[in-house]
């Protein structure tokens, strides 16, 4: 009896909604558009190796641009759900490659980065002290986490040969300003931390660097890129309510 109580305060809930979402004005579909600035990104060369040390070793890459494109569908004024995707790539030099260079084991330079692909699915609420023209946001949801090792090093090419796409969770504050009727530009603080294990390898175990002729001690190896920074975005959208 509580059961059918239960489920019947539930459902007439439900249906509320739905009679409110379908008297709203604000209901329908926007899209927006911008770039965001993943402020801080980590590459772990080593994520497999024994030694602690050597595991948790990592290079920073920081200040990464983002551009973005979002589909929202807005219930009402105040509920909103949104799919998005997103871009990142960047690259930065240092001695991040172990070789045999005659008898000596060397360091030497290499460009490494990575490429990021995220694609989200959010619920959005609108806060109560929202005005005409300033909507403040809180927000979050999924993420499913695409990311490919980058690597330029002599006349090696390097490739991925595995990796492994990763759900997370995200979440999003926000502040929109009305510029007229149907378009708004809004600026966003976004709060995730997916790490993605790559496994990459080298089309050849000689390589010639600089003019002389090294010998790379594994042409497959593992990276983890663990993208944990915030995310600054600046966009515009477009309603068509």
């Amino acid at each position: 009896m509580i059961k059918f109580f239960i489920l019947k305060l539930l459902l007439i809930f439900f249906l509320l909604n739905i009679y409110l979402f379908s008297q709203s004005e604000n209901i329908g579909f926007s899209v927006s558009s911008g770039v965001g600035l993943i402020s801080s990104s980590k590459i772990f060369p080593n994520p497999k190796s024994s030694d602690l040390i050597q595991r948790n070793k990592s290079y920073e890459i920081a200040n990464v641009l983002a551009p973005f494109i979002e589909l929202k569908y807005h219930f009402n004024s105040e509920l909103s759900i949104g799919l998005s995707a997103e871009y990142s790539s960047k690259m930065i030099k240092g001695n991040f490659v172990t070789a045999l260079s005659g008898n000596q084991l060397v360091e030497l330079e290499s460009e490494d980065g990575y490429s990021f692909i995220p694609i989200e699915i959010s619920i959005f609420q609108t806060l109560p002290f929202s005005t005409n023209d300033f909507n403040f946001n809180i927000g979050g949801g999924l993420g499913y986490y695409f990311a490919f090792f980058k690597r330029n090093f002599g006349n090696a090419v390097v490739q991925n040969v595995e990796s492994s796409p990763v759900f997370g969770i995200q979440v999003s504050t926000s502040v929109e300003y009305k510029l007229f009727e149907y378009i708004k530009i809004y600026l966003q603080t976004k709060y995730r931390a997916p790490e993605i294990k790559v496994k990459s390898k080298y089309d050849k175990n000689e390589i010639v660097y600089k003019n002389r002729t090294i010998t790379i001690l594994q042409d497959t190896f593992d990276t983890k890129i663990s993208v944990n920074g915030v995310v600054l975005t600046l966009g515009l959208s477009v309603n068509f309510n």
